[in-house]
């Protein structure tokens, strides 16, 4: 079984946690391995369920951070650095200093807003901490060592890759590059998300050779790499013949990855990994999904109005649409294989249901499931637009009264199972 950690304890009270949190925070130093705070969660597993997971953490757990390490540093300089979808984010370069262990020469400065809110200038004297201990940022000016000769920090206005003129969305933090086809940080940004692990997994092909490929002309987008041969990848650097025989099988092998992981090497904004297999299960295809409206992927479950905006940018973009059709043009998944379509209906297309409760005999995970495999949508809280609320044993009673004040249909499992049929 699992090693259980002798520190773990089970609290009572919230003074109990908190005197085992104040504990830890001098004791920390002790343990043999380093660790930057402590995860209080809740100790009930039908609890648990209730509260349920948002699209990256459970609701039912959270943690506390204790307060970090300090350096003093120079802020040397401030550089820019272009990411895979276009967002500027302005970089301290520091004259190096030892913290929590390791030296840190540079730290994220996020946007111009935390810029101005600093009041940051190159030649500051700055105090440095790492967020949750891995991190570099910096917290603060030590304002009484600024050199007299100091000018305030003007942000940049045109793209440090492309020169492009940068453009900030109202709402968004971050100024963005725009030229999402020619800006040469964004286009290999985009193949090596492509590439990655949990994207197209593709083996021989890391992010220097992308790099190197981009750099000899040999791709533009990640569908070249499709049509890429040994003898051309072969007069690479470092690059001997079974490397090249590798990198191509590695990527004739990655037509076999699902729908739902080939949409998420996409590369679309916004859509991860968890958002990517919700998108997949509710369009069942690429061609769903590339008409769908803002209104059609708002009904689904977990998919609000930014995420809805940006899957209708990307593929509103005509360049898009053709990569995706080279894509399939090299056999790549672009719907859900038969065994994932088994046993889905639209039977509850259009309806929201709520689950609470314990029940006989399926597993809330199973009904959620289930309404999901039929076109429903599963929300954790009950509104107006709730169409049913599956009832089980031991149900809040506080979701009972809400669904009757609001009219909303209270149903057991065995109606919800007739429903289905």
């Amino acid at each position: 079984g699992f090693k259980i950690p002798q520190e773990a304890k089970l609290c009572k009270t919230m003074e109990d946690v908190l005197t085992y949190l104040d504990y830890w925070d001098s004791h920390r130093h002790d343990l043999p391995y380093e660790t930057d705070g402590v995860v209080i969660k809740v100790n009930n597993l039908q609890q648990q369920e209730e509260l349920g997971y948002t699209a990256k953490s459970p609701r039912w757990a959270i943690a506390y951070k204790f307060q970090t390490e300090q350096a003093i540093s120079v802020l040397e300089k401030i550089t820019y650095q272009v990411g895979r979808t276009g967002a500027i984010t302005p970089v301290a370069n520091l004259e190096p200093v030892l913290l929590a262990g390791t030296t840190v020469k540079r730290a994220s400065l996020h946007n111009a807003d935390q810029i101005a809110k600093l009041g940051i200038r190159e030649g500051d004297t700055v105090f440095v901490e790492k967020g949750g201990e891995i991190i570099p940022k910096i917290v603060g000016v030590d304002l009484s060592k600024r050199p007299e000769n100091s000018k305030p920090t003007t942000y940049i206005t045109h793209c440090p890759e492309c020169q492009t003129l940068l453009r900030r969305q109202e709402g968004e933090a971050q100024h963005f590059c725009p030229n999402s086809t020619g800006c040469p940080p964004q286009i290999t940004g985009r193949i090596q998300h492509f590439i990655s692990r949990k994207a197209m997994d593709i083996d021989g092909l890391g992010a220097e050779t992308v790099e190197l490929l981009f750099k000899e002309g040999l791709i533009e987008n990640y569908a070249d790499l499709y049509t890429l041969t040994k003898e051309q990848v072969i007069p690479l650097e470092r690059m001997a013949e079974k490397s090249a025989e590798n990198l191509i099988q590695g990527i004739a092998d990655s037509v076999n990855i699902p729908f739902e992981r080939v949409l998420f090497a996409l590369g679309i904004r916004f859509v991860g990994e968890t958002v990517a297999k919700v998108l997949a299960r509710a369009f069942k295809n690429i061609d769903a999904l590339m008409n769908a409206t803002p209104e059609s992927l708002i009904q689904v479950n977990e998919i609000g109005e930014r995420i809805a905006e940006s899957v209708v940018s990307f593929f509103r973009e005509e360049k898009n649409r053709e990569i995706v059709e080279e894509l399939r043009k090299h056999g790549l998944n672009f719907s859900l294989s038969e065994a994932q379509l088994e046993n889905q209906t639209d039977l509850l297309k259009g309806k929201t249901l709520v689950v609470s409760g314990v029940f006989e005999n399926l597993e809330r995970t199973e009904l959620k499931k289930l309404i999901e495999d039929n076109g429903g949508k599963v929300s954790s809280s009950i509104s107006s637009k709730t169409s049913y609320l599956v009832a089980g044993n031991n149900m809040g009673p506080s979701k009972r009264s809400k669904a009757e004040n609001l009219g909303v249909p209270i149903i057991s499992e065995s109606e919800f199972l007739s429903l289905i049929k």
